[in-house]
């Protein structure tokens, strides 16, 4: 067997639980304005200073996986994720919240996806974008599973106790993950340490235009990224669906992100990373449009069809192109940066938020979202191979 694909379960592991963790605070919501009584405004500011602070991470994050390697690095993520589920356990008042979120719970988040996708980009040269998708999946599957597991606990245990509980059992599963994704191929080290050794520094990339072309696409993506799956619901809702029926098209976009993933990681391997970038940004363009169009609730099914494959897409192109564009010498720091980028476009589902209150319609917002893909696809096309 080859020793590679155990660091790709590894990586699969460490995906499904950190965002699987993340994706199932929304269940302690109803719990905790129930025993504290605080407002959606003070429980939504913790997810959203969790993924600030991923952001400002994440380039740490990179530069540690290139000096240390993933063994260590998703350890230390392992403690500090199961630390702070089992800190919450002993929650009274809101900045506790604020801290465990925006400080433990952000380690996770920064080491999930450049730790896991650096590492898969240098053991798999030739089966990049195809490993980067099987690795992504771990994402959906995450989002699918852990949160029906801990609707289980709060009602067998109790919140208090589903932390505790969510908190160890995630630090054992990610310790499982750090552990295998340290598995060293033996035989493939000197080939991959030569090729590591190619490529651009941190330095050097960071003179390149298409580095900040790559951070700007990825601002004007993740935007979209967040925004749709926070804001299809109630849209949704409000455009005639049963609460019941809104919920399901989650489960739609998650269903057919795993076939995004998939597909355009094969594409990557086939085609190159930055066609299938373009294609993933068009398509993005597209379901948009849809979104803008569409006028009878029961078609927003379709639209989120169209949308989850390009979600599962962008999630899985990106690393593959970073080590496209500058090489693995400093992949994991140059990832980072443009997941940084990602990470400001976080902002935009508060201000769609705010365009709803303010004019009782998502339409503007909508449009906003469709404009900065289109230009993020312009972006894209300009991109070059040999950006030093």
């Amino acid at each position: 067997m080859d020793k590679r694909y155990l660091i790709v379960a590894g990586a699969f592991l460490v995906q499904a639980v950190v965002i699987g963790c993340v994706f199932s605070y929304g269940v302690y919501f109803i719990e905790l304005e129930a025993e504290f009584g605080w407002s959606r405004t003070q429980l939504s500011t913790a997810t959203s200073l969790a993924f600030m602070s991923m952001g400002l991470m994440a380039t740490f994050a990179g530069q540690a996986n290139d000096r240390f390697g993933p063994r260590w690095v998703i350890t230390f993520a392992a403690v500090c994720t199961g630390l702070a589920y089992v800190l919450l356990y002993f929650l009274t008042s809101p900045w506790q919240l604020f801290l465990v979120y925006g400080t433990l719970v952000a380690v996770g988040l920064a080491s999930h996806d450049v730790v896991t996708l650096s590492t898969i980009a240098k053991w798999f040269p030739r089966r990049r974008g195809l490993m980067s998708g099987v690795v992504k999946v771990g994402t959906a599957c995450g989002q699918m599973l852990v949160p029906l597991l801990v609707v289980l606990l709060v009602s067998k245990v109790g919140w208090r106790q589903s932390f505790l509980v969510l908190g160890i059992g995630a630090c054992v599963v990610m310790l499982a993950g750090a552990w295998l994704m340290g598995v060293t191929p033996q035989e493939k080290v000197r080939q991959q340490q030569s090729r590591q050794r190619l490529g651009s520094t941190f330095a050097d990339a960071r003179k390149s235009s298409s580095l900040w072309m790559l951070c700007a696409i990825q601002f004007s993506a993740f935007s979209s990224l967040t925004t749709i799956p926070t804001h299809i619901v109630p849209h949704a809702i409000d455009s005639g669906l049963a609460s019941t029926a809104a919920a399901s098209l989650l489960t739609v976009i998650a269903c057919s992100s795993i076939v995004g993933r998939l597909l355009f990681g094969s594409t990557v391997d086939r085609f190159g990373g930055l066609k299938a970038y373009s294609v993933c940004l068009a398509l993005l363009v597209v379901s948009l449009l849809l979104l803008l169009l569409i006028e009878h609730a029961n078609l927003l099914y379709v639209f989120c069809i169209v949308y989850g494959f390009t979600h599962g897409g962008l999630f899985t192109v990106v690393s593959p192109i970073v080590a496209e564009l500058f090489g693995m010498r400093e992949h994991g720091k140059i990832f980072g940066l443009v997941v940084f980028f990602g990470t400001l476009g976080s902002v935009m589902p508060v201000l769609t938020g705010s365009v709803f209150d303010h004019y009782g319609s998502y339409f503007i917002a909508f449009c906003l979202l469709a404009i900065m893909a289109f230009v993020g696809f312009l972006l894209s096309l300009r991109l070059q191979r040999k950006a030093v």
